[in-house]
């Protein structure tokens, strides 16, 4: 017997009998399993490698943000040492560095 089949079971019984609290909570677990097996097939997830793809894709997702994250670092740290050298220089330049390599 599928989900669907016995959602439909269920919702019979809980017109026919009423709904008490057993009933209902089977109702809601089969249709939230029917929901997400749905979602997945049309996501193109339900196959059997589809863990080791979404294990792949979070490999992939997390050297992307630390790559992301070195370059900032880099750019950053280059920027720091671009202003450091053209504070260096105009100190130089007033205390008169340049005329003493002349």
């Amino acid at each position: 017997m599928n989900r669907e089949d016995m959602l439909a079971r269920l919702l019979a019984q809980a017109a026919d009998e009423g709904a008490d609290l057993v009933t209902l909570r089977a109702v809601v677990e089969e249709a939230s399993e029917l929901g997400a097996n749905r979602v997945l097939a049309r996501m193109g997830l339900d196959d059997p490698a589809a863990h080791t793809d979404l294990s792949e894709l979070r490999e992939l997702l997390q050297a992307w943000r630390d790559a992301k994250a070195s370059a900032w670092q880099a750019a950053i740290g280059w920027a720091v040492r671009g202003v450091l050298a053209l504070l260096l220089m105009s100190i130089a330049w007033r205390l008169g560095v340049v005329e003493l390599l002349k």
